[in-house]
C-alpha cells in the first residue's frame, strides 16, 4: 500500500496522489452528509425524502454506498485496522465503491426530477449527494492506473496476500457475521414496497457495485476459503439465517415470496442435476413439478378432486407426488435419453407441452375426468402435521407467524433435504459419472460408463425432487391448474424460468440455482414497470451474462476453468480442484 505514492503509473487525471485520495474521502463524506438532508420538498416520491436528520429510502442506500467508498478510500491511507478490507491496497475496489455511491446518488436525483417533473423538485441534499459522489469518482480516476486497459480498474489484482490465520472460533465468527450481513441485505431488498420501483433499482445498483468492489478486494475468495474449511458450519449458518427470516421480516407478503422462491429454487436444484451435472438440456422440466402437484392435489381431500373422499397425510401425499414424478421421468426418459443435444431438447419440450395439454383436457368432456380440465383442482385444504395446522397463525418466540411463514419453514426443511441429496449425489460415484457424461459422453462410454443408465438415473432423480416441491406448492397455492406448466410465460414457474435460474445462478453448484431463482422471482415482483417486457429483460440479462460470465454468478470451479482456460487475466482459485486438473488447464492456457 505504501508503494502507491511512488509508482510510475499515473491515473486518467493528473493529480498528486495525496490530492486524489483527499478528493475521494471528501466526496464520500459529502455523500454521507447529504443523506441527513432533505432531497425533495414533497412526500410523493417513494420513501419520503423530505426530512432532515432522518435518512429514508434511497438515502439509506446512498448512506451505505458513501460509507463503503469512504472505508475503501481510507485503506489507501494505511489506516490501522482497515487492512483486511483491501489487503492488496488496490485501486480497483476504491473505484467500484465510488462508482456505487455515484450510481445511487445520480440515479436518485434523476428519478426525483423525472417523477416530480423537473429539477425544481430537488432540495439541496440531492445536489450535495450528486456533486459529492462525482468528486469521489473523479478522485479515483487520478489514482495509479493498475494496468494498460480499463479492465484492470474493475478486476481483481494478482497480488492479494493470503489471509492471516485465525483461531477456529474466530473464523466461525467471521462466517456468522457475513451470514448476518447477507440476511440483512436480503431482508431489506425483499421488504421494499413493490410500488417503490425507484428504491429497488437503487438497491440493485448498490448491491451490484458494492458486491463487485468486495470481490475486487479479494474478500469473496477469502470467505470462500473459510467456508471450505468450515463447510458444515457455514451451511448450518446459512439455513439458520433463512429459518429466522420470518421473525426478521414478519410480513405475510414477504413470507409468500420466500416460500415461492424456495419452491422454485428446489425445483431448479433438481433441474441442475439434469442440466448442470449431466449436461442434458431439458426444456419441459416444469411438467414434473406439475405431476407432483396434481398427484398431491388428487389425494389431498379437496372436494374438486376426482378422489374427493381420499385425504392422505402429508408424508404419504409427498411420497405420492415424488413417486408419480419419478414414474413419469422414467417413462419419458427411457425411450428418449438415447438422443443427444438438440434432439433431446426438442423431445423434452414436446413432453412439457403434452403434459399441459393433457391435464387441460382431462375434464370428463374432452378426455377422462381426472384433473377437472382448465379449472384445475381448487380448495386444497391446508396441511396438518402432528396437530400443527399450517393454515392458522401461531405465536412462536413472541412473534405471530402466519400461514405463509409456516409453509416457508416447511419448505426450508424440504430444501435442506434436497441440498443434502444433491451434494451426496454429486460427490458419489454416480455423480462423477454424470460429470464424465457431461464432459464427453463418447469418452465416458469408452471408459465403461453405462451412459443410458446414468442419464436415466439423473432424469429420474431430478424429476422426483421436482415432484417433492410440487406437493408443497399445491397446498401453498390452494389449487393447481394447467396455466403455469408451460415452456415460457410471464408467471413462474415455467421451464424457461427454471432453466434461466440454473444458468444465471451457476450450473453444477448448490447455491447458484437458489440465487438465480431468487433474482428471477424478485426482480419482476419489485420492478412492476417491466410487466410484459419480463421475458425481454431475462433475455438481455442472459446475453450479458453469457458474454461476461458464462459460468454463472456462482461459478463451479471446474466449469470456470473450462470457460476461461485461454483467458490469462482471470484469477481462478485452485482450492477444491485436483492438482492434475489445474495443472493441465493452466498448461493449455
Amino acid at each position: 500500500m505504501a508503494t502507491i505514492e511512488n509508482t510510475a503509473e499515473r491515473g486518467l487525471i493528473a493529480l498528486p496522489q495525496t490530492a486524489a485520495r483527499t478528493l475521494i474521502a471528501f466526496g464520500a463524506i459529502a455523500t454521507i452528509a447529504s443523506t441527513f438532508m432533505s432531497w425533495t420538498y414533497t412526500s410523493d416520491f417513494p420513501g419520503d425524502l423530505t426530512y432532515y436528520g432522518s435518512p429514508a429510502g434511497l438515502q439509506i442506500l446512498d448512506l451505505v454506498a458513501g460509507a463503503l467508498a469512504l472505508l475503501f478510500s481510507l485503506t489507501l491511507w494505511n489506516i490501522r485496522g482497515l487492512g483486511w478490507l483491501n489487503p492488496a491496497g488496490a485501486t480497483q475496489p476504491v473505484v467500484l465503491a465510488a462508482t456505487a455511491a455515484f450510481a445511487v446518488s445520480w440515479f436518485s436525483a434523476i428519478a426525483i426530477a423525472v417523477d416530480l417533473k423537473g429539477l425544481v423538485a430537488l432540495d439541496p441534499g440531492a445536489y450535495i449527494a450528486a456533486i459529492g459522489s462525482l468528486i469521489a469518482l473523479l478522485g479515483t480516476l487520478a489514482l495509479p492506473k493498475p494496468g494498460d486497459t480499463f479492465k484492470a480498474y474493475v478486476t481483481k489484482p494478482d497480488n492479494i496476500p493470503p489471509a492471516a490465520q485465525l483461531p477456529a472460533w474466530g473464523e466461525r465468527l467471521v462466517i456468522t457475521g457475513a451470514t448476518s450481513v447477507a440476511l440483512i441485505v436480503f431482508t431489506y431488498g425483499i421488504g421494499v414496497d413493490p410500488d417503490a420501483s425507484e428504491t429497488f433499482l437503487g438497491y440493485l445498483l448498490l448491491v451490484v457495485f458494492g458486491t463487485w468492489s468486495l470481490f475486487a478486494a479479494g474478500l469473496f475468495d477469502r470467505f470462500a476459503a473459510l467456508n471450505a474449511r468450515h463447510k458444515g458450519f457455514a451451511t448450518t449458518m446459512a439455513f439458520l439465517a433463512a429459518a429466522i427470516f420470518p421473525w426478521v421480516a414478519n410480513n405475510e407478503h414477504n413470507a409468500n415470496l420466500g416460500v415461492n422462491i424456495l419452491v422454485v429454487g428446489t425445483v431448479a436444484l433438481g433441474l441442475n442435476i439434469v442440466v448442470g451435472l449431466t449436461g442434458l438440456l431439458d426444456l419441459g422440466y416444469v411438467a414434473f413439478l406439475g405431476v407432483g402437484a396434481y398427484a398431491a392435489a388428487l389425494v389431498s381431500g379437496s372436494e374438486f378432486s376426482r378422489f374427493s373422499g381420499v385425504q392422505f397425510p402429508f408424508w404419504a401425499a409427498m411420497l405420492t407426488g415424488m413417486a408419480a414424478s419419478l414414474v413419469f421421468g422414467v417413462l419419458i426418459g427411457a425411450p428418449t435419453l438415447r438422443l443427444r443435444g438438440d434432439y433431446l431438447a426438442i423431445v423434452t419440450l414436446g413432453f412439457g407441452e403434452i403434459f399441459r395439454i393433457a391435464v387441460q383436457n382431462m375434464d370428463g368432456t374432452s378426455g377422462p375426468n381426472l384433473t377437472n380440465g382448465p379449472n384445475g383442482i381448487s380448495m386444497i385444504p391446508d396441511l396438518k402435521i402432528l396437530g400443527f395446522n399450517f393454515g392458522s397463525s401461531h405465536d412462536v418466540a413472541g412473534v405471530t407467524l402466519g400461514r405463509f411463514a409456516n409453509y416457508f419453514l416447511l419448505m426450508l426443511l424440504i430444501t435442506a433435504i434436497v441440498v443434502i441429496v444433491f451434494n451426496r449425489a454429486a460427490d458419489s460415484r454416480i455423480g462423477r459419472s454424470w460429470i464424465a457424461i457431461r464432459e464427453d459422453e463418447t469418452a465416458a462410454t469408452a471408459m465403461g460408463i453405462n451412459g443410458f443408465r446414468v442419464k436415466l438415473i439423473a432424469f429420474a432423480l431430478g424429476a422426483s425432487l421436482a415432484g417433492l416441491a410440487g406437493t408443497v406448492s399445491a397446498h401453498v397455492g390452494y389449487s393447481v391448474n394447467p396455466a403455469p406448466y408451460q415452456f415460457a410465460g410471464s408467471v413462474p414457474p415455467n421451464s424457461a424460468f427454471l432453466l434461466a435460474a440454473v444458468v444465471l445462478g451457476g450450473m453444477g453448484t448448490v447455491n447458484g440455482p437458489i440465487l438465480g431463482a431468487t433474482l428471477l422471482y424478485l426482480l419482476p415482483e419489485k420492478l412492476g414497470f417491466l410487466k410484459e417486457y419480463q421475458l425481454f429483460a431475462f433475455g438481455i440479462a442472459l446475453v450479458v451474462l453469457m458474454r461476461f460470465r458464462p459460468e454463472g454468478i456462482i461459478a463451479n470451479r471446474r466449469r470456470q476453468l473450462e470457460f476461461h482456460e485461454s483467458d490469462d487475466s482471470i484469477d481462478i482459485p485452485e482450492q477444491g480442484l485436483p492438482d492434475t486438473t489445474v495443472g493441465v488447464t493452466k498448461a493449455g492456457a
